[in-house]
Formats: structure tokens, sequence, C-alpha cells
């Protein structure tokens, strides 16, 4: 009888291994709706860290300048510097180039995924008020006339990842930092090729 116990608590523990550990690699891949991080999960690894870097470039100060391969976002500061973001961006079929602006900004947004994105996760919800559990994040900045934003996340481990539907998505404490530097209108110029 004790080996019995003893091998069905061990299948059960291996079962609930496998289990977390498919969580933790699907969720790479899947919207979190409900899901608020701690604090200590939006900490980044050094690279992806919000910093000051040496960074030549034509552009004004003010502009943002997504560079999608290396996965980082750039606010270009002037004499050769810029405030660096470590930014989630758009899987495979999902990344795009451009010159776009922002045209509007909001606080804690709500979340209305579009068909595309249930028709692949019908799981989602189709509307999601704004809020901390709320895969949009702390505040969105819209891009041009396109339905993709710069946004915050509630899923802090995607940042580095190609893992959204066109979206770049930031941790919340540096969404909420770059909203606060960049009013509407401010130029966004999204690479394809490594910006350094």
């Amino acid at each position: 009888m004790r080996t019995f116990i003893r091998r069905t608590a061990i299948a059960a523990v291996t079962v609930a291994i496998a289990g977390s550990v498919a969580f933790a690699q699907g969720r790479r891949d899947e919207e979190r709706p409900g899901y608020v991080p701690t604090p200590a999960e939006e900490q980044l690894p050094a690279q992806f860290q919000r910093t000051v870097v040496f960074f030549r470039t034509t552009e004004a100060p003010g502009t943002i300048i997504v560079d999608t391969p290396s996965r980082y976002l750039y606010l270009v500061q002037g004499n050769s510097r810029a405030l660096r973001y470590g930014i989630g961006v758009g899987r495979d079929g999902f990344q795009w180039s451009g010159l776009v602006n922002i045209t509007r900004k909001q606080e804690w947004p709500d979340w209305t995924p579009p068909p595309e994105m249930i028709q692949r996760q019908p799981y989602l919800p189709r509307f999601m008020a704004g809020g901390p559990g709320n895969p949009m994040g702390a505040r969105a900045l819209y891009l041009g006339t396109t339905v993709y934003r710069l946004h915050g996340t509630n899923a802090p481990e995607t940042i580095g990842s190609a893992v959204s539907s066109g979206c770049f998505r930031l941790v919340n404490p540096d969404i909420i930092d770059l909203y606060e530097r960049v009013p509407v209108g401010t130029k966004v110029v999204i690479r394809q090729t490594p910006v350094l």
C-alpha cells in the first residue's frame, strides 16, 4: 500500500511539474488577462532595464525609435544620447516597420482583442476594462491610424521576446515613464534592421 501511495504521489508531482513548465513556456505566447505581476517580476534583466546610452542619430530629440530586432525602444535625448527601454515585439508574421506619430495617449486603457486574436485564442475575454490585470498595462500610446500601440504589460517576462500581435510592450514602470516624457504628435520610427 505504501508503495502504491508513494508512486501515486510521485506521479502527481511529475504531472504538476510538467504542467507548470508547459504553463511557463506557453504563457510567453499568450495574453494573461487578470494576472497582476509583482514588483519583483517587473524587475527586468540588466540588458533590458531602462538606461541612458550613447546613441548617434539624425533624428531630433524627442523622437522614438523602435529597434525591433534588438528588442529596444530609444527616446532620443540629443548630444548623442538616448533613453533606452527593453521591449517585447511582434512575433513572426506580426512585425512591421514604418513612420508614425503618437495620435492618442491613455492611462489604464481598456482592452478589446481584435477578431483575429480571438480566433487564435478563443478563451480571451471580448472586452476587459483597464486596470492592473489588463494585458494593455498601465498606459498606452496609440500609433498613427494603425491598431498598434506602445503599451504596458502584465506579462513582464515577455520583454526581450517576440510574442505580441504587432504592438510593442514595456513593463508598467517603463511605459509610465515614457508616457510622461512624450506628447501626442511624437514621431515614432519603427525599424526592422538593428539600430546599433
